[in-house]
């Protein structure tokens, strides 16, 4: 599939996961499309990054659900930052990083919730009351157990950057670290996939252990071949996170309207083409 073929599919309000992890391995070509496009009212699942602050800054998001929102070098994600501070995102779902996981994976499993401990005593279940707890039905020794009943996260849509990938959606990652990929894949209903190469299926496992191939082709919806797509995530070891890059965005995001216009309409004009150009001309500027 092409790019705009996938965000075709999306429709407004609809439920989206967003793989990866901060910023690290997003599907951003994809983000850059949406944000092009006119969608609206959609709820972002994400171990957040660069994908939820611009789509925040844009008004595409109704909902967000999250475990944090991160640049890593830069802790908090400044469109982010800005959109919390000025109520502008009219829900918002915090969740320790284990919980939102334990969502991901009831949502997989095809369950109503699952339970689980972390949660129990903090502010998370204060801030979300809808979230229960449940008694085990089982005596351990020490009484009926309370537990946090997680709910399922369940996506109508997962989308997600691996390194390499064959036609039908068999993908592999090459980097030290799979992250919750293939969950997010599992609790949707469909699951497009971004890589930066698609090779004939053989070659997934050249020089690569069988191990790494982290989706399948039932887990997958649709292929879409975006070479730099993560940009400016890294996607290990295709390349490391754009530190000069993030740091314009992050300055550009937390100045002026008029500082943020102007970072839009350099990087984020037209089709992912020009702003791959946009970027490239950008890391020339900044290497002299």
């Amino acid at each position: 599939m092409s790019i705009d073929e996938v965000v075709a599919t999306l429709e407004d309000g609809m439920t989206i996961g967003i793989g990866g992890w901060g910023p690290r391995r997003k599907p951003m070509a994809l983000v850059r499309a949406i944000l092009r496009s006119d969608l609206k009212d959609l709820t972002i699942v994400s171990w957040g990054g660069a994908d939820v602050g611009l789509l925040a800054r844009a008004g595409k998001i109704r909902k967000v659900v999250y475990a944090f929102v991160s640049l890593d070098s830069i802790p908090l994600e400044p469109n982010f930052q800005r959109a919390r501070q000025n109520a502008t995102i009219p829900e918002v779902v915090e969740l320790d990083e284990g919980m939102f996981q334990t969502g991901l994976k009831a949502a997989a499993e095809r369950l109503p919730f699952l339970p689980m401990r972390a949660g129990l005593g903090s502010d998370v279940l204060v801030n979300n009351p809808w979230i229960k707890t449940v008694t085990s039905p089982y005596d351990d020794g020490a009484g009926h157990e309370e537990l946090v009943a997680v709910p399922a996260l369940k996506l109508d849509v997962a989308l997600v950057h691996l390194n390499r990938a064959d036609v039908h959606g068999n993908a592999t990652y090459l980097g030290p670290d799979p992250y919750f990929d293939d969950l997010f894949a599992m609790a949707a209903d469909r699951t497009y996939l971004s890589v930066e190469q698609i090779v004939d299926t053989a070659g997934l496992t050249v020089d690569t252990p069988v191990q790494r191939v982290l989706l399948n082709r039932m887990m997958v919806t649709g292929v879409v071949e975006t070479p730099n797509g993560a940009h400016f995530t890294n996607c290990v070891p295709d390349y490391e996170r754009d530190e000069r890059f993030q740091k314009a965005y992050a300055a550009a995001a937390g100045g002026s309207d008029e500082d943020w216009a102007a970072f839009e309409e350099r990087f984020l004009p037209g089709d992912e083409a020009a702003s791959q150009a946009a970027v490239a001309a950008f890391a020339e500027e900044t290497s002299r």
